[in-house]
């Protein structure tokens, strides 16, 4: 053994010594402990290993690929057993890793040549024999693969002791069966090297700026703990993204928040940390998941639009509707997940990335810099396109003002709005959950069970293959009680080719050139039609918006009924404008369906 190196079976019986103990003060002691016998040679490699995993998730390591059935043969390979035998043993005791031990125990090694040519013959195991072997499994590819798997695993058991065995096997398992988490290796790591808990918040920072924590133990155990104030983001290697508390009282957010705020729109979409190196682009999700390939669209528009040589931005990228442009819900975003066919997703459903902050331009921190200058640096360096903008958003104090433009928000598509502070503390913290930004809850809802009857009073030229085309209408209820046709919203999804190329011609004997007397809208369509078309129309949800008149003031001063996310179903030429649903039918409905939501119970932690 290296004197850089570590004996494997040191980790083990620590594993072994932490089983069964509840209490997280002794858990992280003997963590502790273990840290502070390990050799910064490989400290990364032992911190990864208790994780149970190979390095950090953004790095895309594969999995081992290692299934039961693999597993069982490599314990039978190892000991000299039939796989029937040992199945049967890891039926009676539940856990291979017992089994392993067990048959290491009774000394059933078998003595192979083959054995020893992959690997196994050495009297001892060290953590970076056994570390370097994981890695070899999990990146095994092509037709021996299965091969290679099996024999270097079982040549790291052949020479195991039985309580690394135990473990070995239970890391392929990825059941280490521990009970800690990240949160306890950082306290572990702060007792190791800081003597006390007393520097864990300058770890756990660092760690939420670089999110490898192998990588962080390392600069602790070979500069201190001291060299962790001078950690910056670092180009490629994602940031644990700030968090947001919930709440639903504008004026409580408010004082919360410092008493004025930036309010942007919070879209319905996937978080994405865009880091640029040059020419080069990575996109980490929420989860920090590597998710690039699922997105080129976005990386290109990113190349073009970001005008600083390195960076790393956030913002929501959204799907959106390619002939109206308008915003699309998030599960038609997840479309995009898939892994084959992207140039023709790309074009099935384009997204845009809305942009609401930045984290570093070339070697300037600024995490630690308040919301109103990152946002100013932001605005600086972007030139927008057609596929990377600023997230819309406004800077208020007041109540009335952020309400409506929530309720706008909410009709545009996105999920509600964010407020965040602008005061001097108005830091980036990464990681971590707090009062900087509220996410305002959606009271302001209804489900929507059935469809309805709307009238056609106006239309919108479309995009993209729609150009030139009516790609979009304006539809209205009805309000007897006036006689009068009040907007609820614009719908340009469910329409085939067919329809749209037929549209004018459908509609060229209503067209007028002025908004028709009965017609009550706060938009100005391009086209306006009489109100003689009904069409039936779906939606995700009703909800309130500032933007349509259908009952407006009747459940909050300034907003009017809308319908989120409306796709078109069919022409009702059975029915004629005064059939269509009425203003108090919605309302109803909205009441109704309200109502259901309310009584049902929350999920726990909803907040």
């Amino acid at each position: 053994m290296l004197p850089s190196d570590m004996m494997f079976e040191d980790i083990a019986n620590t594993f072994s010594s932490m089983e069964g103990i509840t209490s997280r003060i002794q858990l992280t002691q003997l963590l502790a402990g273990l840290l502070k016998r390990t050799p910064a040679d490989v400290i990364d490699k032992v911190v990864y290993m208790i994780q149970s995993k190979l390095g950090p998730d953004w790095k895309g390591i594969p999995e081992l690929g290692v299934g039961d059935k693999l597993l069982v043969q490599a314990i039978a390979l190892a000991y000299g057993k039939s796989e029937g035998d040992v199945q049967k043993l890891v039926d009676k005791l539940g856990d291979p890793g017992k089994v392993a031990e067990q048959l290491a125990q009774t000394g059933g090694h078998l003595k192979s040549n083959l054995l020893t040519f992959m690997g196994g013959g050495s009297s001892q195991l060290t953590v970076s024999r056994v570390f370097d072997s994981f890695m070899k499994i999990a990146y095994a590819t092509g037709e021996s693969s299965r091969d290679l798997k099996l024999k270097t695993l079982a040549g790291l058991l052949k020479d195991a002791k039985p309580i690394e065995a135990r473990y070995i096997v239970r890391f392929v398992e990825g059941r280490l069966r521990l009970g800690i988490g990240d949160a306890t290796i950082l306290d572990a790591l702060a007792v190791a090297y800081g003597g006390s808990s007393a520097v864990r918040d300058l770890i756990e920072r660092a760690y939420n700026l670089r999110a490898d924590l192998g990588e962080i133990a390392k600069i602790v155990a070979t500069q201190g703990v001291e060299a962790l104030k001078g950690l910056k983001p670092e180009v490629g290697t994602p940031i644990r993204p700030m968090l947001a508390e919930r709440a639903n009282d504008v004026k409580e957010i408010l004082a919360k928040v410092g008493g004025k705020a930036y309010v942007e729109y919070k879209y319905d979409g996937e978080r994405g940390q865009i880091h640029k190196d040059g020419d080069k682009i990575k996109i980490f999700s929420r989860r920090l998941e590597d998710i690039t390939p699922m997105y080129p669209d976005i990386a290109d528009g990113v190349r073009e639009a970001i005008k600083a040589k390195k960076a790393i931005v956030e913002g929501e990228i959204v799907a959106i509707d390619p002939d109206t442009g308008e915003l699309r819900p998030f599960q038609e975003l997840m479309q995009r997940r898939r892994k084959y066919d992207i140039e023709k997703m790309m074009k099935e459903i384009p997204t845009r990335l809305f942009l609401f902050d930045i984290i570093m331009k070339d070697d300037e921190d600024l995490t630690t810099r308040p919301l109103p200058y990152r946002r100013k640096v932001l605005e600086s360096i972007l030139e927008p396109n057609d596929r990377v903008v600023m997230s819309n958003y406004i800077a208020s104090s007041d109540p009335d003002e952020i309400m409506n433009f929530f309720l706008q928000a909410i009709a545009d598509g996105a999920e509600g709005v964010m407020i965040k502070a602008i005061h001097d503390e108005s830091v980036y913290r990464a990681g971590v959950r707090g009062w900087l930004w509220v996410k305002l809850k959606r009271d302001y809802r209804s489900e929507m069970s059935d469809t309805v009857d709307l009238v056609a009073v106006g239309a919108f030229y479309g995009k993209g293959k729609r150009g030139g085309k009516l790609g979009t209408l304006l539809l209205a209820a009805y309000d007897p009680n006036n006689d009068v046709f009040k907007t609820v919203c614009k719908v340009g999804s469910g329409f085939t080719d067919e329809d749209i190329n037929n549209m004018y011609d459908l509609f060229k004997p209503y067209i007028i050139d002025h908004r028709h007397p009965r017609v009550v809208s706060n938009l100005d369509a391009d086209v306006w039609f009489e109100p003689v078309k009904v069409a039936e129309v779906i939606g995700a949800e009703l909800t309130l918006s500032p933007a349509h008149t259908c009952c407006m003031d009747a459940v909050r001063k300034g907003a009017g009924i809308s319908i989120r996310f409306p796709r078109f179903i069919r022409w009702r030429d059975d029915k004629g404008p005064e059939d269509a649903t009425t203003e108090q039918e919605l309302l109803e409905m909205y009441k109704r369906q309200l109502k259901k939501i309310e009584e049902k119970p929350q999920p726990e932690g909803e907040a």
